[in-house]
């Protein structure tokens, strides 16, 4: 199965809501239009950031409608699924594709604590129901308590045709190399899922990453990958240490409203985060915005 879409940097698209909690159509696809601009190769609706544990299956066709309209065929749309049901998992999933989504992307069950065989089953009967479908794993431990085994991310993308590729989040590069060294015989793609790890993660054989920061700095997240693909190494690792600081700064604000926080200190309208969570406080905003200034993305004072 050809799998050469999946690769660059890929924004796990905030969505902007407005004080009802509604999707903000006109702001959301002006979002769309400004990180395609930025120069992304693809997006992801309904990772992490685009806060999917907060919406029902209705808001998810209404907002997936929206951004598979507004991209019109210019970069891969893909389906983010993170449903702690398999059955569940199953019906987002052809959903996700049958509006037009060029992959799904599944995360290990939040919640539960599944023996490798559940998650075998899982995983597999997900793929099994895609008709040949491209489906990516999605390996966040961090938010769900446990991570995917290499010998389980081996067995399954061995065994299905359709398995092509992973965000692997865990912020361990061995981790991150080890699923890449262990199923390169048969081309499967790996994804770096920390902003702060995009040029480590080239340097041994990523093909790109899913990351928040491209929601509001596109172009400095997409010269990490595109310097590094034209050879200019040193301008690619210069571009990875201007975005970490702003990106460690956002550890510090309540998951995950630093990305809505720091698109609106940039003159992006994204709106506030679900309930219960709010934007960040004073103290924490002054702290990202002086980030942004001493990258000079903004002004003392603005």
């Amino acid at each position: 199965m050809d799998a050469d879409f999946f690769s660059g940097i890929i924004p796990p698209i905030a969505i902007p809501i407005d004080s009802d909690e509604h999707v903000d159509e006109k702001a959301l696809r002006q979002h769309v239009d400004f990180v395609i601009s930025g120069g992304v190769s693809g997006i992801l609706a309904f990772g992490s950031n685009g806060e999917f544990y907060m919406q029902d299956e209705d808001e998810q066709r209404q907002i997936l409608a929206i951004i598979m309209d507004q991209t019109a065929g210019r970069v891969p749309v893909y389906m983010g699924i993170g449903a702690i049901r398999t059955k569940k998992c199953i019906a987002l999933a052809n959903m996700g594709l049958e509006m037009g989504a060029k992959a799904v992307s599944v995360l290990q069950p939040m919640f539960l604590k599944p023996t490798e065989d559940e998650l075998y089953t899982h995983f597999s009967s997900i793929a099994d129901s895609l008709s040949g479908s491209p489906m990516l794993l999605y390996n966040n431990p961090g938010r769900t308590g446990y991570g995917l085994s290499q010998n389980l991310v081996e067995r399954l993308c061995h065994e299905k045709d359709n398995i092509i590729g992973m965000k692997d989040s865990s912020g361990d590069i061995t981790q991150t190399e080890e699923f890449i060294r262990r199923n390169r015989d048969i081309g499967f793609r790996v994804m770096c899922g920390k902003d702060t790890m995009i040029y480590a993660g080239l340097c041994v054989g990523t093909v790109g990453a899913v990351c928040c920061t491209a929601n509001f700095l596109p172009e400095l997240v997409c010269s990490i990958y595109d310097n590094f693909k034209a050879g200019k190494l040193g301008e690619s690792l210069e571009a990875q240490f201007k975005l970490n600081p702003i990106r460690l700064q956002m550890d510090k604000s309540s998951f995950p409203v630093a990305t809505k926080d720091y698109g609106n200190l940039l003159g992006r309208n994204l709106g506030v985060p679900y309930l219960p969570n709010k934007p960040s406080p004073d103290g924490q905003m002054t702290a990202l915005r002086a980030e942004l200034v001493k990258a000079e993305y903004i002004k003392e004072g603005i």
